[in-house]
């Protein structure tokens, strides 16, 4: 096994990285610019610019991995809407040239997608549940999707790892996520503003790190839902957190996501039916309040 790790600098590349390192996985770290992994070693990590489609095939057939797990994507939903273009390259076309290219190989094929695919209106969600996207950065993640479940090839050396929410701690990072920032703000005693009419399972960056990996090590196919365990409300996620961190006086105001003016658009309500994977990766999601003293302990640890 040789596992070909796209995003690597990103929290869930990371993560994996990890993971490989810990049970002597092999692998291929790649992210733009520089290695900004400390726990990566330089010898494992090649830089890589997805918009250098050339490059990409290139790169899977000098290494020749058994296994691509791509998690790197343009994410920001917002930016995507004002940039539809940049969005469809960085999402469709690089998954579609590593598609190509594990497929000449014979390798398996990981990708990493999300809850946005479905409109929001009848979750929890089931794998075979059909797609609705409301966004730009939403359509590129079933368009991306699309290429593996109507390959005229009809290859069938792939999966889907659909997500939501992630977060956790790691080096480097561009961007925060929604606990790290309540574990920061809430003892601190700043008001919160949060919406209460949009519903997710927040998923733990290590816990799907396991999923992924499980996917490829047990020879895996098809469509994979990979989430937290509970379904909330954004504003009982911050609570959740608080409870976590013993505190009492949260301030914490409630507002409609009407009035953020967001350029795309959010589905209400998704959350995954997880049994599947439950059944055939072992996943076992940690929940919020669980996932909290280990985040307590890692900030230390990456500061």
């Amino acid at each position: 096994m040789k596992i070909l790790i796209t995003g690597s600098n990103g929290l869930l590349g990371q993560k994996i990285v990890k993971r490989c390192l810990k049970h002597a996985i092999p692998f291929v770290a790649t992210s733009k610019g520089a290695n900004r992994n400390p726990e990566c070693p330089n010898d494992h990590y090649i830089s890589l610019d997805l918009l250098q489609t050339d490059e990409l095939h290139q790169l899977v057939l000098d290494q020749k991995p058994t296994a691509i797990i791509h998690t790197a994507a343009l994410t920001n939903v917002d930016y995507c809407e004002d940039h539809p273009e940049e969005c469809h390259q960085v999402n469709v076309i690089s998954t579609k040239v590593l598609y190509e290219a594990a497929k000449s190989i014979h390798a398996h094929f990981e990708l990493v997608s999300t809850d946005f695919v479905f409109d929001g209106e009848n979750g929890p969600y089931k794998e075979e549940d059909t797609v609705n996207p409301l966004s730009v950065y939403a359509h590129s993640k079933v368009d991306a999707e699309h290429l593996l479940l109507t390959d005229p090839e009809n290859y069938k050396n792939w999966s889907i790892a659909r997500t939501i929410i992630v977060y956790g701690t790691g080096f480097g990072l561009s961007r925060s996520n929604m606990i790290l920032w309540a574990m920061e703000a809430l003892p601190k005693g700043e008001l919160m503003k949060l919406v209460d009419d949009q519903f997710r399972a927040p998923t733990w960056a290590d816990d799907l790190a396991y999923g992924c990996v499980e996917i490829v090590k047990r020879n895996q196919t098809g469509i994979f839902h990979l989430s937290g365990p509970k379904p909330r409300a954004i504003d009982q996620i911050v609570e959740e957190v608080g409870k976590a961190l013993q505190l009492t006086d949260l301030k914490i105001e409630t507002i409609s996501s009407t009035t953020l003016n967001q350029a795309a658009k959010r589905p209400p309500r998704t959350g995954f039916d997880l049994s599947k994977a439950e059944k055939l990766l072992d996943y076992h999601p940690m929940d919020i309040q669980e996932t909290i003293p280990l985040l307590q302990k890692e900030l230390i640890h990456y500061r």
